[in-house]
């Protein structure tokens, strides 16, 4: 069966307008004849976005039971079994209930998208699970309903729902978004102008980097080697020297002139590059590469300027920056042309930018002879040495010979031999000393113009002559093997040292490791993969005719941790000891992420066994004073001999009373917290007058008018709530506000509905909670400033978030705009039981 596609919209924070386009959308499919129904939708009491669902089919929800609490979900087996054309899928990330056939509604459109059916579903950027701490730091809120990027990646098509973020404050002012009352809130605090801009950032980027990813994997796909310049992407070349830093701030400036300009610094680890490289010069331009907005590769090539323009064409460069050659001209001149030139020939059609620098070759500079191993092109021009030079050295010694200069001729030629040895080694030194032996003996020993030994010396001279060409382009054979491998070995560590360098920067290790494996050897894609077929990390797009090779990781050969898969050729055997070393890495990585999850396990046992040490404390602390005084009270009644007066009796009765009662209070809070933590609390749900139990709170606690101030919807429907355990959290949560108010300030509190939820507010103006104590403030045997003695064990908040949660609700602390805290109770409502059915109550 053919797989329906999937189309997101995505939206950088509520409110855009996602589920109006969604269902517009729908609305122009089913005109155009396609078979279109409405899988589930909120709307959020959104009158203009309940007016577009007129016309449309949907599928009835499915009702689920949830600690007495009834939830609506959307009714995965209906819509497959109806199985539209086209299914609207509103809030991907959405949580379902528990018992439902999955765990997320993604999970659901999966089933929906493998039954042939397409889906069109909206999302906002803070619930992509990889922006989660992104938006986190923009917002100060975490989200805990997150949709896996991967998900989101593989839809046929991602549109984003954008509106200007003064646009939406707007929206949000006049009650397009939310109710009035929660509006003050929402303005000061997630929608922020700043925090509106920096989110339509993000979802634009993001969306940037999807588009750009599919154009990798299409390019790919298609075996497209040119460059696409869809976006400006500069690749700055740096060698290790002086002159890195001039580079990179010409290539910051250059992707500058563009909207979207991306800047990329590359370094080559070879062997003219990494020998002349000061890793100190490169720490610092790396750091100046961070500073300007770019990002720092790294790769190891023998070939610099084959590397180079490999690595611009994988990230589809536009623009290429190079240093000019720290070579003096007279070098160049007898060593041909450098990596500027070849670069600039193999660059195709990325543009090249050759900029000068103080560090720039000099005019009579002599050119170092130190070449490094002895490669292909070395070996040739040995040769080349020997065919050039020694017909020219002939010459010039048969012009001026004479009896007396045959020493000189020998010595000449033997000079020749070690030249053609420094040069390209053992085999053109043989060539050359053959020839130049024959030549000595045609033209300088007599009888000149022939080739003949006359006398046995003269072959032993012959035989020292080759001796002595072998051992010296023996030495620098070796010198070269050397050389070759101390290079190697540096730029292995360099290698090492960069990836340890991302991990200590706070990059997680594993995809740090994979990513840069597969820059480091040029490799078409890196995948890491677990035992259990899951994908732990991966980067880059495997292309299809690459060699394919796969490693161990972890565990034994028999059976591994992992498998590290590499899509691509590798050069040679030094190359896969690096990987071993690479490999050592991953395995350690998995190792401390299963050592890390072990200890977060044993950060709960801790906090649960913090939480009972508290307890004890807090028995020992406030369960004696009042059965101190009980006992002292009851003592006093039952002592023998003592006459006590009707006042003293009485007084002493009532402070007995007074203390059972507190300690009947704070047991039965200890028993209630020991409950909601063990998950049996009882709850009875039933329909519930939010009004009806706030004042019902209000008498118990004995406040009145000059107290509180009270803003009640009168066309509040029922909630669906445990009456007792509702009014002991608003007994708790308003005992707080009023505790904590400023003299003369009354508390507010007022009841809204949104959407499918009623929200009850307590809104006081104190001087509120920080952000980063409000975790602290539900937990057990905690109070705020713990200085007051008299007010219990520290259960109320615990006990309230524990009720609430029990009834399905949340309990959520807000600032009050103006300072302040505001409590907010959020609880289901139910529309069964009407309003004028509760009126007289």
């Amino acid at each position: 069966m053919k797989r329906g596609k999937l189309r997101v919209l995505l939206g950088a924070a509520p409110g855009v307008g996602k589920t109006f386009e969604m269902l517009q959308e729908g609305r122009r499919l089913a005109q155009d004849g396609r078979d279109v129904v409405i899988a589930i939708v909120e709307t959020h009491g959104r009158e203009a976005t309940a007016a577009q669902i007129e016309g449309l089919e949907q599928v009835p929800r499915r009702m689920v039971q949830h600690r007495g609490v009834e939830l609506s979900e959307m009714d995965l087996a209906a819509v497959l079994a109806r199985h539209p054309d086209v299914a609207l899928v509103d809030e991907l990330a959405h949580t379902n209930a528990p018992g439902s056939r999955n765990e997320k509604r993604w999970a659901d459109v999966e089933e929906l998208l493998d039954a042939g059916i397409d889906v069109i579903t909206t999302v906002n950027v803070q619930h992509i699970e990889s922006l989660g701490d992104v938006v986190e730091r923009i917002t100060g809120a975490l989200q805990r309903e997150t949709v896996p990027d991967a998900v989101v990646r593989r839809a046929d098509r991602i549109e984003v729902v954008d509106l200007a973020p003064q646009s939406l404050r707007d929206r949000l002012s006049a009650g397009q978004v939310y109710p009035a009352e929660r509006v003050d809130a929402a303005l000061s605090n997630y929608f922020r102008l700043g925090n509106l801009t920096a989110l339509r950032e993000v979802a634009l980027l993001w969306l940037a980097d999807e588009v750009d990813s599919a154009l990798q994997s299409y390019r790919a796909e298609h075996g497209i080697r040119g460059s696409w310049q869809a976006r400006e992407r500069v690749v700055v070349a740096l060698t290790g020297g002086t002159e890195g830093e001039t580079l990179l701030r010409r290539g910051a400036r250059i992707a500058a002139r563009s909207a979207g300009g991306e800047l990329l610094a590359v370094h080559v680890s070879s062997q003219d590059g990494l020998r002349r490289a000061d890793p100190a010069a490169l720490a610092g331009q790396r750091a100046l590469v961070e500073t300007l907005g770019g990002s720092y590769h790294q790769v190891v090539g023998d070939d610099v300027p084959g590397a180079l323009v490999e690595f611009a064409r994988s990230v589809n460069a536009s623009q290429l920056v190079i240093g000019v050659s720290r070579r003096s001209r007279l070098s160049a001149a007898l060593t041909g042309p450098g990596i500027g030139a070849t670069v600039i020939r193999e660059s195709g059609d990325i543009d090249v930018h050759i900029v000068t620098h103080s560090a720039a070759g000099g005019r009579l500079r002599l050119p170092r002879m130190q070449r490094g191993a002895l490669s292909v092109k070395r070996r040739i021009l040995g040769f080349a040495v020997a065919l050039i030079f020694g017909p020219l050295l002939s010459v010039l010694l048969f012009t001026f010979r004479s009896d007396e200069s045959i020493t000189a001729d020998v010595l000449s030629y033997q000079l020749l031999v070690v030249v053609v040895a420094l040069v390209g080694g053992i085999w053109p030194a043989l060539f050359a000393a053959v020839l130049s032996g024959f030549t000595l003996d045609f033209l300088f020993v007599a009888p000149q113009f022939t080739i003949s030994i006359q006398h046995p010396l003269h072959a032993l001279a012959l035989a020292l002559y080759v001796v002595i060409a072998i051992l010296v382009s023996y030495i620098v054979d070796q010198a070269a093997r050397r050389t070759r491998r101390a290079e190697r070995a540096a730029a292995e560590s360099e290698l090492l040292a960069t990836v340890a360098g991302s991990v200590l920067r706070g990059e997680s290790a594993v995809p740090a490791l994979v990513s840069r494996t597969r820059e480091a050897f040029g490799l078409a894609g890196v995948r890491l993969v677990a035992d259990d077929g899951a994908v732990l990390a991966t980067d880059g797009e495997p292309v299809r005719g690459d060699a394919f090779s796969a490693l161990p990781v972890g565990g034994t050969d028999a059976e591994p941790r992992a498998t590290l898969e590499l899509h691509g050729a590798l050069r040679d055997a030094a190359a896969r000891r690096l990987l071993d070393v690479i490999v050592a890495q991953l395995a350690a990585a998995i190792e401390h992420t299963d050592l890390s999850e072990t200890a977060r396990e044993a950060g709960a046992l801790a906090e649960t066994d913090q939480v009972r040490s508290a307890l004890l404390s807090a028995v020992s602390h406030d369960l004696r004073r009042p059965l101190a005084a009980a006992v002292a009270a009851v003592g006093g009644l039952r002592a023998a001999g003592v006459q006590l007066s009707d006042e003293d009796r009485a007084e002493l009765l009532a402070t007995a009373d007074e203390s059972l009662s507190t300690l009947t209070t704070l047991v039965t809070d200890l028993l209630d917290v020991s409950r909601v933590q063990a998950g049996v609390l009882a709850v009875s749900l039933a329909p519930v007058d939010a009004a009806d139990s706030v004042l019902a709170a209000l008498d118990e606690l004995r406040l009145g008018p000059a107290d509180v101030e009270l803003a009640l919807d009168p066309d509040l429907p029922a909630v669906r709530a445990d009456a007792v355990l509702l009014q002991r959290v608003l007994v708790n949560v308003l005992a707080n506000a009023h505790r904590y108010a400023p003299a003369g300030e009354r508390v507010r509190v007022a009841t809204s509905r949104l959407g499918a939820v009623a929200e009850l507010r307590v809104v006081d103006h104190g001087v509120g909670v920080p952000i980063e104590r409000r975790d602290d403030m539900f937990a057990p045997f905690q109070r705020t400033g713990d200085t007051d003695n008299t007010t219990g064990l520290g259960l109320g908040l615990a006990l309230s978030r524990g009720f609430v949660e029990g009834m399905g609700g949340t309990l959520t602390p807000e600032d009050t705009p103006g300072g302040g805290l505001t409590m907010v109770i959020s609880l289901p409502v139910d529309d069964t039981v009407p309003a004028p059915a509760r009126m007289g109550g």
